[in-house]
């Protein structure tokens, strides 16, 4: 069955379920018959009134108990399997909402590209069914209901947060794991099997940088904590307000920052991959001068210099033309870096011809030489003598961009090939549908989960917060999950880096927008923030992942186990804080 199909039949058996009523057949019914004679058929209106659902007097009833349809036509009930089927049904309504504005927001990026599409409306887009269910939890009814019912909301913000970088995040490592070489991954290669220290996966630079705004994000939740902290209930409300601006604020900041990040990403490879092209040259250089390049007072050797330049000047001129460094450039091995030659050759060009006459002199090649073998001083190690320094600096100059230029994920940048649309208006539809149907369906579906997980708490006893932050992530994140296990699995530092990126991503909306949802309700309605235990839960798993996502780019299977006892601890935490020392 197609998903659309799966929608429509969940929406239709949803209707019927909402028309279908009956009444309650209690022992009750015989004892208080004005009529002996006749048993009564459960819809017939007595002295005492029924609720127009079906309930059964089992241990898995509330038999005093009534519910409200939502929109007054939609299905409620008050027993413990009615509202798990609700649950379950209205989840999977929510899991389609958040595929369709996934699938519609990747096909929007296909077409108009990053920038302000993928750094401003995919991680609103992506974050949309959680902000839609933590509105829902603090707008319905009283004052008092939505007191109750906002616990749903931060159960759910809780949960998300929790579950993508710690349940998610291990799974990843876990199924993208590959041998560890040298401080470093090695794609599609894992021979080591479950070693806790020699298998894993590996990070490019981008993803500390997400790791680190990660945790930048959680300053709003210290903000609004400060007067629980100082024990001040006079300040609760200034301080509501404070963390809303801020969360606004920080949250306008990254996307500012998402918008930007392909084009300051590009920059730095291209400057990373300039520089590789410097230490190529020089090595190879180096070897042309039996390592001979400086002289004895660590300066460069003009006389070594020439040499090598009427050896690359292969017509004799006096200069060096296009064709000429290409030569030079063809014969230098960039350690498996795909370069393209006309792009290195033009770096040359660039560096050295400084009369714009399209070829190089002497003293531009040496004064370029130069240049280069003085930056390179900067960035290598020149702590040896100066008898045998050169090869030094050099070569740790040149293991120094290699570095760089793989933690910046520059090898990766051909893996993903962008083959354009074909059909540019059919996509540009489909994809609004979708970004429209996910939107709809979030927006019309929030309300009845929220609903169902607060009746389903009645039923059973259990703090909505906990029917929360298990239940409502695996609807509004599982397709996001998936994918990114999907993902991982792929095995490459390129694909680990993108799927670890996104996870922080996630999280940082929801540190951001959901919360400032989150605060909006509780200063707008006047309702009394008391999430102490909640709180702490998401700063020390945000700081903890984030922390280990910020120095590190290499991720050993051990690592894994860290993420994933975080769950089961932010659980028994809360209950601990909660429901033993009372904080709330």
């Amino acid at each position: 069955m197609s998903k659309p199909a799966d929608v429509s039949f969940f929406l239709l058996l949803l209707v019927l379920c909402g028309q279908a009523h009956g009444g309650r057949v209690l022992l009750s019914d015989f004892i208080h018959s004005t009529s002996p004679g006749l048993i009564s058929d459960g819809v017939h209106h007595r002295s005492h009134s029924f609720a127009p659902y079906l309930a059964l007097n089992n241990s898995f009833s509330a038999a005093d108990s009534t519910c409200d349809q939502t929109y007054g036509f939609l299905p409620c009930t008050t027993t413990v399997i009615g509202n798990l089927f609700l649950i379950l049904v209205y989840g999977y309504l929510m899991y389609s909402a958040a595929t369709y504005l996934s699938n519609g927001s990747e096909l929007l990026l296909e077409i108009l590209g990053p920038g302000i599409i993928g750094g401003l409306f995919l991680p609103i887009l992506g974050a949309l069914p959680d902000a839609m269910l933590i509105l829902v939890s603090g707008l319905s009814g009283t004052t008092e209901t939505a007191q109750s019912q906002v616990s749903v909301g931060m159960g759910l913000l809780a949960g998300s947060t929790v579950m993508l970088i710690s349940v998610i995040w291990g799974s990843c490592v876990f199924v993208g794991k590959c041998d560890i070489e040298g401080s470093v991954a090695i794609d599609n290669r894992d021979t080591k099997g479950f070693s806790i220290t020699g298998s894993g996966v590996s990070t490019d630079i981008w993803t500390t940088y997400a790791a680190m705004i990660m945790i930048v994000s959680v300053i709003p939740f210290l903000i609004v904590q400060l007067p629980q902290l100082l024990d001040s209930t006079s300040a609760r409300r200034l301080a509501v307000l404070i963390s809303l601006i801020v969360s606004v604020v920080l949250l306008l900041s990254y996307c500012i920052y998402q918008v930007f990040q392909p084009w300051i990403q590009r920059r730095k490879i291209a400057y990373a991959k300039h520089k590789h092209v410097i230490s190529g040259v020089l090595q190879q250089l180096k070897k042309r001068a039996l390592g001979k390049l400086l002289n004895d007072e660590g300066e460069p050797d003009e006389e070594i210099i020439k040499k090598l330049f009427d050896t690359i000047d292969v017509d004799r001129n006096g200069f060096l033309s296009a064709s000429e460094l290409k030569a030079l450039i063809v014969g230098i091995k960039f350690d498996e870096i795909q370069f393209d030659n006309d792009d290195a050759v033009a770096k040359l060009m660039t560096d050295f011809d400084t009369s714009c006459d399209s070829q190089i002199s002497f003293t531009e090649f040496c004064a370029g030489i130069s240049k280069w073998l003085n930056e390179a001083k900067r960035h290598g190690d020149t702590s040896t003598d100066s008898g045998n320094h050169t090869m030094k600096f050099l070569t740790d100059f040149h293991e120094r961009t290699k570095e760089e230029h793989a933690l910046l994920g520059a090898n990766g940048q051909s893996d993903e090939v962008d083959e354009g649309v074909e059909n540019v208006k059919r996509t540009s539809i489909k994809a609004g549908l979708m970004l429209l149907g996910g939107t709809l369906i979030a927006a019309a579906f929030a309300d009845p989960l929220v609903d169902a997980v607060d009746d389903f708490s009645d039923a059973t006893s259990i703090p909505t917060f906990f029917i929360s932050f298990i239940a409502l992530p695996l609807a509004t994140n599982s397709s996001e999950a998936v994918s990114a296990i999907i993902f991982a699995s792929r095995k490459k530092i390129r694909t680990a880096s993108l799927t670890f990126s996104e996870l922080y991503g996630a999280v940082t909306m929801n540190n951001l927008l959901c919360l400032a949802v989150f605060l909006a309700l509780v200063y707008v309605r006047g309702l009394t923030w008391d999430f102490s235990a909640e709180v702490l839960v998401i700063l020390i798993v945000c700081i903890v992942m984030g922390l280990l996502g910020s120095f590190r780019t290499v991720f050993p299977l051990w690592t894994s186990s860290i993420a994933f006892l975080l769950y089961p601890f932010s659980l028994a935490l809360v209950y601990v804080l909660d429901y033993v020392l009372g904080w709330s």
